[in-house]
């Protein structure tokens, strides 16, 4: 301010000396007033490049100026710097911000008072089947027609979320999400998508596991009241008596079996996994198998041409107990399932990889392809009716599921109604091994089983 007051004396004093000398006293007047109009005509033309400036955006650099109007396009200029700073600052924490909604597992959408969609991420747009960039400014209830959330966004109690199918859902393969609505702001609305298929299943799954346990230790429980109130309450003959005794017998049985292979199950679900140091034969495992098979073809009153082909000096490593477990649930099933004179053939072949593959082929009725899928979910049987037949839990290949998984091997299921089945655990190279000692018992042989 005072560079200003000095400049306009000086101005003055230099137009007044000037005219003074040119015209005397009254030169002197006119130079006066004609120094102080000439230093408000540079002010002003000072303050006319700042404006300038100013209108520009404060994107250049400002114009040179000294004095009042150099300070104000110097101080307007850090302004702008600083403005920046912290638009960018801004503008970086947004996009952090947004990296981290994108990386998020639930979907987000935000929609404006209107319900049109401002901003969504990419698993928003996987499980409502939106486009982030082309449904820009769409209406959410014209892309998510489902009626139930149609009734939810028109009710507008937003306190609890409601489910929908996805959008790649199907009848094989269900994808339920969880939808809520949470208002913020001025009228605004965040949409929160949540993939609760497993959720769902393992509802399900547990209901029809309480529920199927439930059926399947009544139906005996309920054979076994009949018979003991008829021995209790009717004078029955030596033969009769034997025979109720015997189906009594065989009614525990089942129930026993039932809760041994609950007890297989939860000890596999809550054991450590197995590890690699217990090494057992390939050939005693299914020597064992065969064993089995025979005993229980006798009990079931079959005759199968069996023929196993156990490898020569193939060793695994795991839990035997648990490798017993699965490699004779699958012989066992194939005993079950597979009617009078059939054949079933128990086999291992060492693939081109390093694995091993143990298979059990049968000539049963085969299998629908739509039942493959669901064929080691605990109790899921084909026919209930012939499962209770043969004396089947429903729990084996959920079992043997179990075991390969904590082994590292994989399930494999071929099969065509009519055309038999194949089930095969192949396991990883780590778990197998060669030893130098033929094994005796390691030769094809052909059995057949017979009541």
């Amino acid at each position: 301010m005072l560079w200003r007051i000095t400049s306009f004396l000086f101005c003055q004093l230099a137009g007044g000396l000037l005219g003074w000398f040119v015209a005397g006293d009254r030169g002197a007047q006119v130079g006066i007033v004609g120094g102080a109009f000439g230093w408000f005509l540079v002010d002003m033309l000072r303050g006319l490049r700042v404006m300038r400036w100013l209108r520009r955006g404060g994107q250049d650099e400002p114009p040179s100026a000294a004095g009042l109007w150099g300070e104000v396009a110097d101080r307007t200029r850090r302004a702008f710097r600083g403005r920046e700073q912290l638009a960018g600052e801004s503008d970086a924490r947004l996009q952090e911000f947004l990296a981290a909604i994108q990386a998020s597992p639930n979907g987000v959408v935000l929609l404006d008072p209107a319900g049109r969609i401002e901003w969504s991420n990419q698993t928003a747009a996987w499980h409502l089947g939106i486009d982030p960039q082309r449904d820009l400014q769409q209406l959410i209830g014209n892309l998510l027609r489902d009626p139930a959330f149609a009734a939810y966004n028109a009710q507008g109690d937003y306190t609890h979320d409601v489910v929908i199918p996805g959008r790649d859902s199907a009848p094989g393969r269900p994808l339920r999400l969880s939808v809520q609505l949470h208002p913020y702001g001025q009228g605004r609305k965040m949409l929160l998508s949540r993939d609760v298929t497993a959720l769902e299943q393992a509802e399900t799954m547990r209901r029809d596991f309480v529920a199927n346990v439930s059926h399947e230790i009544r139906t005996p429980l309920t054979v076994l009241a009949g018979f003991i109130e008829t021995l209790q309450n009717l004078p029955l003959g030596e033969g009769d008596r034997k025979r109720y005794l015997d189906l009594m017998a065989q009614q525990a049985d089942r129930m026993q079996t039932l809760v041994s292979d609950l007890l297989t199950l939860s000890r596999l679900e809550g054991s450590p996994l197995p590890g690699a140091g217990e090494w057992t034969p390939v050939a005693t495992l299914m020597a064992q198998c065969e064993q089995e098979a025979l005993s229980l073809a006798a009990v079931l009153g079959k005759a199968h041409e069996l023929r196993s082909e156990p490898p020569e000096g193939r060793e695994l490593a795991g839990a035997p107990s648990e490798l017993l477990s699965a490699m004779s649930n699958l012989v066992s099933n194939a005993v079950r399932y597979t009617p009078a004179g059939g054949h079933i053939a128990v086999r291992w072949r060492d693939l081109p990889d390093g694995r091993g593959e143990f298979s059990v082929r049968d000539t049963g009725p085969g299998i629908a392809p739509e039942h493959i899928p669901r064929l080691t979910e605990r109790f899921y049987r084909v026919d209930r009716s012939r499962s209770r037949e043969t004396g089947g839990t429903g729990l084996g290949l959920a079992i043997v599921k179990h075991v390969g998984q904590r082994h590292g091997a994989e399930l494999r299921i071929e099969s065509a109604p009519g055309a038999g089945s194949t089930f095969a655990i192949v396991f990883p190279a780590s778990r197998l091994r060669t030893v130098t000692r033929p094994d005796a018992g390691a030769r094809a042989r052909p059995a057949t089983t017979a009541p």
